[in-house]
């Protein structure tokens, strides 16, 4: 089996010396160490489990770590059902993840409510915090969660270091009333 090696930023090399743009170094250095936090509340959380086991190797992509403190984390892994009584407990472990900070709804059930169109299931994570992936499936396979989580390891990589600060960012925070 032959490894990838990962090709370096854009920058300039010299003898003795390589020099590129400081968010591209972060970006690289955010991407390949997320340490994610799963909110898994049914199915999905079991596909989870498969996807952290040995056939498939979660930490190969530098997130062998998952956390189970929201101030600890920051890649937020909501997976299956989430009552309304539940909305404000998972807005309540977004805000208390530090900045910067990302989301995967992860299934069905996390992305829009699933088969559970009822008085009582959120319609989708999205009524109380933003999600920057979503993981199709009804439980999604572990490929499909790997490939969401490449997908949210692309954004962090290629986030500029002030879009946290940007009016657009207050402006959505602010949407959710998030502080």
């Amino acid at each position: 089996m032959q490894a990838n090696i990962v090709s370096p930023p854009q920058g300039i090399e010299g003898s003795g010396f390589f020099a590129t743009r400081f968010d591209e170094v972060i970006g690289l250095a955010r991407k390949n160490s997320i340490w994610p936090l799963p909110f898994a509340t049914s199915c999905c959380g079991i596909e989870f489990m498969a996807t952290m086991g040995s056939h498939y190797d979660f930490s190969r992509f530098g997130s062998e770590r998952p956390s189970f403190s929201p101030r600890q984390a920051d890649l937020l892994m909501v997976m299956g059902t989430i009552a309304k009584k539940m909305g404000p407990v998972l807005k309540q472990v977004y805000e208390q993840m530090a900045e910067p900070r990302w989301v995967i709804a992860v299934g069905a059930c996390a992305s829009s409510g699933g088969i559970f169109d009822t008085y009582s299931v959120l319609q989708g994570i999205d009524k109380v915090i933003p999600v920057d992936v979503y993981v199709p499936g009804c439980p999604p396979r572990p490929e499909a969660i790997i490939d969401g989580f490449l997908k949210i390891q692309e954004l962090v990589g290629k986030e500029p270091l002030r879009r946290r600060y940007s009016e657009e960012y207050q402006h959505l925070l602010n949407s959710y009333h998030i502080q």
